[in-house]
C-alpha cells in the first residue's frame, strides 16, 4: 500500500506543536495536541478605493480588464455624454468622443484599445438608438447597427464577439438577443425573462444575466451557452441598475444597483451552481460602470444622489496578514512617540491613566520591553523618527493643557541630548517615524486651545536644524503619517468645523498633493506603518467610543481594508512597514481615567492559519 511520502514526496513530520516554517499544504502531527493538520495561506477578498473619474456620471458602460479598460457615454448635468475615458488600472485619461452621445448605453471590449458601443437611450425614451461604433485605441467608428434599438440591455464579450440582449427597446423591457460577429448583429435565442437594467458579463458564447427590472425588481439569473438561455440560481439580493463583471457562465461578479426601495452596497460571485456573498462595496449606488474579471475588477461612477466619479477596484483571494498578541510595555499609555522597526524599537513620552504627561522611555529588542533612561521634557503628542531602539528623535509635543512645546531631542542609544528646536510649537501632527533621526519631517498637527488652531506646517529636519518647506494643503491635527524626509504620507485627522476627514496628502519631497481617501470613515490617532509614500498601514483611530479594529493598507495609489486588530485602539504608539508592524498600548474606551491596554500587537503579512484534521 503506498504511504502518504510515495504520494506526496515527503513524510508526515512529527513535531511537539505546531510548524511555525511548514510549507502550504504540509501536512504534520502535532505530538502534544494528538492531531495532523495542515497549513494554509490567509487570503481576503475585498475592494480597494481607486483613482476617480475625470468626468463623474451615470447610465455609462464600459470594457475591457481592471489594468487596461475603457468606460463611455452616461449622463450628467445638463444632459447626455459622448465621453470616453482609458483606464491603465491606476487613472484614467480621457480619449477621443464616441460620435453619438448616449446613456444606457451597452459595451462590451477587451482592452483600452479595443471596444464596442451599441444601443443607448433613456427610459423615458420612446424609442432608442440603434447604434453600434467600434474603438480602435485612438478613434470610434460606427459600424453595423443593432437590430432592435434598445437602451439599458444586457451586454457581453468583446469588440469582435458581443451579445446584446434585453433591454429597453421602447416604453416595456423586451427579452431579445443578439449576436455580434465583427461586422453585423443577427438575432438569436431570445432571454426568457423579459427584463432591463440587468447585470450582464461574459462571453458571446458563454454569458450570464442576473437581476434586472420589469414590473418589479428581478433576482432571476439566466445562462448562454452559445445557443440558448437557461434558467438558474436566482440572486441572493434582488436588485437592477448595477453591473456584472466576468469571464463566463460559470465565473460572474455583480456589485451595487438599485433594490427597489434603496441603493445597495451588495457584491455576490457566481461559481457556475450559486451565489456567494462576497464584501460589500463601499459606496451604495447604482448606474455605474464596471470591467474587469472575477478576480480583479473596477466599478466607476454612479449615483447615490447625483453624479460621481469614485472608483473602487476588486480583488479576489490575496494573501493577508494577522495580528498576533506579543510582549507588554512596563507602563502603559497613549499618544507617546515611537521609533525603529518590529525587531529594534523605542517609545517614549505619551500620557499615563492618571493623565499624566510622562517622560518615561522603553527600548523593544524584538521579544521583551526594556525602561531606559528618561526623555529630559515630559509630554505627548510627539512628533517621532528614528531607524531603531539606538537613534531616535523627539520633537515638539504637548507639556500640559493647554501648552505646546517646540523642544527637540536626540536619542544616541543610551541618553537624551537636546538639540535645535523646531520653527513652530505644536503637538500631534505627523512625522516620518521610521526614517533616519537625520533627515525627517515633520507636519501638521494644533497649538493649544484644540482643535481651533490646526496648522498646515511643515518641516524638515537635516540632522542639525529645521527648517520650513512646503505646507500640507489641508490643516489638522490627530494625523496619520508615514515615510521619509522625500518620499511620505499624511492620512485623516481632525479639522474644525469639518470634524473627522479622511483625506490623504502625498509628499515627493518638495510638494504635498492630494491623493485618495479611506475606504472606511474612521479616521485621526491612528496606529501608522510604512516605509515610504507607496505602502502603508493604517490601523484603529477615532472617532470613538468602541474604536474601530478597522485596518486598511496603501499601495500608493489607493486604499483597502485588510485583517482586522483583535481589538480597536486609538492613540497607540506604532512602529514598522506595511507587511510587519507593532502597535503599541493606546486606549480602548474614552473616560476620565482613559484606561490603556499595555499590549503588543504585531501584524505580519502574508500570515498562514493551521487546520486540524478530523476524523
Amino acid at each position: 500500500m503506498a504511504t502518504y511520502k510515495d504520494l506526496v514526496g515527503t513524510a508526515v513530520r512529527n513535531n511537539a506543536g505546531n510548524i511555525p516554517t511548514a510549507e502550504t499544504g504540509q501536512v504534520f502531527f502535532d505530538s502534544t495536541n494528538v492531531d495532523f493538520k495542515y497549513q494554509f495561506p490567509n487570503l481576503l477578498s475585498a475592494w480597494r478605493s481607486g483613482n476617480a473619474l475625470n468626468t463623474g456620471r451615470i447610465e455609462f458602460s464600459g470594457g475591457g480588464i481592471q489594468t487596461s479598460a475603457i468606460v463611455f457615454a452616461g449622463s450628467a448635468p445638463p444632459g447626455r455624454l459622448a465621453i470616453a475615458e482609458s483606464y491603465n488600472g491606476v487613472s484614467f485619461t480621457e480619449v477621443n468622443d464616441l460620435n453619438t452621445a448616449r446613456n444606457g448605453v451597452g459595451g462590451a471590449g477587451a482592452s483600452n484599445t479595443s471596444a464596442l458601443a451599441f444601443g443607448g437611450g433613456d427610459p423615458a425614451d420612446t424609442t432608442h438608438t440603434a447604434v453600434t461604433e467600434s474603438w480602435n485605441g485612438s478613434s470610434w467608428t460606427e459600424v453595423g447597427d443593432l437590430n432592435t434599438p434598445r437602451a439599458f440591455m444586457g451586454d457581453a464579450g468583446n469588440a469582435s464577439n458581443a451579445l446584446a440582449f434585453g433591454g429597453f427597446p421602447g416604453s416595456a423591457a423586451n427579452e431579445a438577443t443578439e449576436s455580434w460577429n465583427g461586422t453585423s448583429w443577427t438575432s438569436v435565442a431570445d432571454i426568457t425573462t423579459a427584463r432591463n437594467l440587468g447585470f450582464g458579463s461574459g462571453t458571446y458564447t458563454s454569458a450570464l444575466y442576473s437581476g434586472g427590472a420589469s414590473g418589479g425588481t428581478k433576482s432571476e439569473t439566466e445562462s448562454w451557452n452559445g445557443s440558448a438561455w437557461t434558467e438558474v440560481t436566482d440572486l441572493n439580493t434582488g436588485r437592477y441598475n448595477g453591473q456584472g463583471m466576468g469571464e463566463s457562465n460559470t465565473a460572474a461578479l455583480v456589485a451595487g444597483g438599485y433594490t427597489g426601495t434603496a441603493n445597495s452596497a451588495n457584491a455576490e460571485l457566481w461559481n457556475g451552481t450559486s451565489w456567494a456573498e462576497q464584501n460589500n462595496i463601499s459606496s451604495a449606488r447604482n448606474g455605474f460602470a464596471a470591467a474587469g474579471t472575477t478576480s480583479l475588477a473596477f466599478i466607476t461612477g454612479g449615483q447615490p444622489n447625483a453624479p460621481s466619479g469614485v472608483t473602487e477596484e476588486w480583488t479576489k483571494d490575496a494573501a493577508v496578514g494577522a495580528w498576533a498578541t506579543s510582549a507588554n510595555i512596563n507602563t502603559a499609555r497613549y499618544a507617546g512617540g515611537n521609533a525603529g522597526s518590529v525587531s529594534s524599537a523605542l517609545i517614549y513620552g505619551g500620557l499615563t491613566p492618571a493623565p499624566a504627561y510622562t517622560n518615561i522611555t522603553e527600548s523593544w529588542d524584538g521579544t521583551s520591553w526594556t525602561e531606559v533612561n528618561d526623555l529630559n521634557t515630559a509630554r505627548d503628542g510627539i512628533y517621532s523618527a528614528g531607524a531603531s531602539s539606538t537613534t531616535a528623535l523627539a520633537t515638539c509635543g504637548r507639556t500640559s493643557n493647554p501648552t505646546v512645546t517646540n523642544i527637540c531631542e536626540s536619542w544616541n542609544g543610551s541618553s537624551w541630548t537636546e538639540v535645535n528646536d523646531s520653527n513652530q510649537a505644536k503637538a500631534l501632527g505627523g512625522s516620518t517615524a521610521g526614517a533616519p533621526y537625520t533627515a525627517a519631517l515633520l507636519f501638521a498637527g494644533a497649538s493649544i486651545p484644540l482643535p481651533n488652531n490646526t496648522t498646515v506646517n511643515t518641516e524638515s529636519w537635516n540632522g542639525t536644524s529645521w527648517t520650513e518647506v512646503n505646507n500640507l494643503n489641508a490643516s489638522r491635527y490627530y494625523v496619520g503619517g508615514v515615510g521619509t524626509q522625500t518620499s511620505a504620507l499624511c492620512y485623516g485627522g481632525y479639522s474644525a468645523p469639518l470634524g473627522y476627514v479622511s483625506s490623504n496628502e502625498l509628499w515627493n519631497g518638495s510638494t504635498w498633493t492630494e491623493v485618495n481617501n479611506f475606504t472606511s470613515p474612521a479616521s485621526g490617532s491612528f496606529g501608522n506603518a510604512g516605509a515610504n509614500n507607496t505602502a502603508a498601514l493604517k490601523f484603529g483611530g477615532s472617532p470613538g467610543p468602541g474604536y474601530p479594529s478597522v485596518v486598511e493598507d496603501w499601495n500608493g495609489a489607493s486604499w483597502q481594508e485588510t485583517t482586522d486588530l483583535p481589538n480597536g485602539f486609538n492613540a497607540g504608539m506604532s512602529v514598522g512597514v506595511s507587511t510587519n508592524a507593532l502597535g503599541i498600548s493606546g486606549f480602548r474606551a474614552p473616560s476620565s481615567s482613559y484606561p490603556n491596554p499595555a499590549e503588543t500587537l504585531e501584524f505580519t503579512s502574508p500570515s498562514n492559519s493551521i487546520k486540524v484534521l478530523t476524523d
